[in-house]
Parts: structure tokens; C-alpha cells; sequence
């Protein structure tokens, strides 16, 4: 297929371009940085556009069968809440409603594991914490993936174009691994995500699968790694940490909090990567 992936430039961006080039579709790649052309170093060519003009969405997905929309301030903190909330909520409509106006064939698109509480300063109600703990927005970046949610569901309905939003976690790549033993002298470090990660390997796997596989309607899953970023037991952590929230069913010595049930029944999303593969537990 041909794809326009947006973002391109970024962490998640390259690795998706790189695996959809690997398994032999033709790639788009567009972002508001980076060298125009083959001077970006991605293996195809980088079209600068402001997604923020839907004239200029329009032109970056035409021709194209399927969008990877990665394109969005990145997290929290980038900028001012209100500017968080207009640009990204201004970028996923004019994308969504370009691959509306153009019959693409698909839309998957980065919504973001805030969209369930993220930071959990307030305990999850449960765990794992799955699709069901959703809306629960934090932040105004939380709140313009929630909304981006809601926009691509109606626009799914409207056009008949299958969306997959992935509620995706917070992503390592290998060269960030050696730092991951810092995050073990205080279980209570990272909390604000129950220790969840992915590695952006398996990003660009989801990405590719939403892609490939077959969907209907507008759907949304959390794409995290199989594990913990911690080398305590999960439950351990939980007890520790939340230690009013119950588990909902029984999990593996140091599996994932953010399950990844729902990814891998729609997609066939099998996390292949771990921390465990580059450090010493």
C-alpha cells in the first residue's frame, strides 16, 4: 500500500516508517521538522506541512491508500495546556476529515495511554487497567486524545473508513534502555503509568498490523510491552504502591498493568521486545 505516515520525523515516526518500508509499502512521510526530502535520512522522501491547514492535510494523504497519524505535540508540558488542547485537536480533524474527503481505506492513528488517568496521583479504579478504564483525562493533552477519540468515531460512522486509535505507552528505544536500572531505587517513580513502557519497535508493529489487518468502525486499544519497566514483581508493586486497588485477575510475575488484551485480539499485536533483552534484571 502506499501510506502517508505523519510525524514521520519523530522517536515513534521513524521506527514506523523504517518497519512499513521493511515489509514493502510504499511510504509518505511528512512533519512540520526535519530536512525536506531524502536529506532526512528516513529512506523516502520528507514533505514538510503544517497539518494545522487542512489544505495542506489534504495534499500530504492524497494519492495515498491508508494514514499513520502520529502527528501531534508529543506529551504534556510541550507548551501551554490551551495551545496542547487547539493544536492537536486542530491536526486529528483536519487528518480525519482528509482521509473522510479522500476514500482512504484506513486511519490509524496515536491516541496516547493518558486517556485512561494517567498520572494515577488518584488510584486506578482497578488492575490491569484496560479500554474499560476509559475517559478518565488528566491533562488537556489527555482530553485532545479523548476528544480525538470521539472525532474519529463519528467520522468513521460519516465515512465508512475504519479507524484504530492506539492508546500507546510511554516509549523506550534500546539506547534508552541502559538508563531504565535509575527507575528501580523508588517503586514510586513511576506510578504515573503503572510502570507500563513499549518499545518502539512494537509501536511500529501496531502501527503496521492497524494498518494491514482488518477492522471495522473506530477502535482503540493500548499498545504497551508484555512486562513491567520495573524489576519488582507486578504484584508487588501494586500492593506496595496502590495497595487499595484490586487486581481483576490473576497476571505473570512481571506482567504489564496496562493489559494489551484488546491489541492483541484485534490486531494480532504481539509485543516483541523488552528491556529484559538489553539490561540485567
Amino acid at each position: 500500500m502506499r501510506i502517508t505516515v505523519t510525524g514521520a520525523y519523530g522517536k515513534a515516526g521513524r521506527a514506523v516508517v523504517a518497519d512499513l518500508l521493511e515489509h514493502g509499502h510504499q511510504v509518505v512521510p511528512t512533519d512540520l521538522v526535519g530536512a525536506p526530502g531524502a536529506e532526512a535520512g528516513l529512506g523516502a522522501d520528507l514533505v514538510i506541512a503544517d497539518l494545522t491547514d487542512y489544505g495542506q492535510a489534504v495534499e500530504v494523504l492524497a494519492g495515498s491508500d491508508a494514514v499513520v497519524h502520529l502527528g501531534n505535540i508529543p506529551a504534556p508540558g510541550r507548551t501551554t495546556e490551551p495551545e496542547t488542547l487547539r493544536i492537536n485537536t486542530t491536526i486529528n480533524s483536519n487528518v480525519f476529515l482528509a482521509a473522510a474527503r479522500l476514500g482512504l481505506g484506513k486511519v490509524v492513528w496515536a491516541s496516547s495511554e493518558t486517556t485512561l488517568g494517567l498520572p494515577f496521583d488518584v488510584p486506578p479504579r482497578y488492575a490491569p487497567v484496560d479500554e474499560a478504564h476509559f475517559p478518565l483525562p488528566t491533562s488537556t493533552y489527555a482530553l485532545s486524545k479523548v476528544l480525538g477519540e470521539e472525532t474519529a468515531r463519528h467520522v468513521a460512522e460519516w465515512s465508512g473508513i475504519p479507524f484504530v486509535g492506539l492508546r500507546i505507552s510511554n516509549i523506550h528505544r534500546p539506547q534508552d534502555y541502559a538508563g531504565v536500572p535509575a527507575y528501580w531505587s523508588d517503586v514510586a517513580n513511576r506510578r504515573w503509568n503503572l510502570w507500563g513502557y513499549v518499545d518502539v519497535r512494537d509501536v511500529a508493529q501496531a502501527c503496521r498490523l492497524g494498518v494491514e489487518v482488518a477492522t471495522t468502525g473506530s477502535q482503540n486499544v493500548i499498545v504497551a510491552a508484555a512486562d513491567t519497566i520495573m524489576n519488582t514483581p507486578s504484584r508487588e508493586l501494586l500492593a506496595r504502591v496502590f495497595p487499595g486497588v484490586p487486581l481483576t485477575r490473576e497476571i505473570g510475575e512481571f506482567e504489564t498493568l496496562l493489559a494489551i488484551d484488546a491489541a492483541r485480539d484485534l490486531l494480532g499485536y504481539s509485543p516483541a521486545h523488552s528491556w529484559r533483552d538489553h539490561v540485567a534484571g
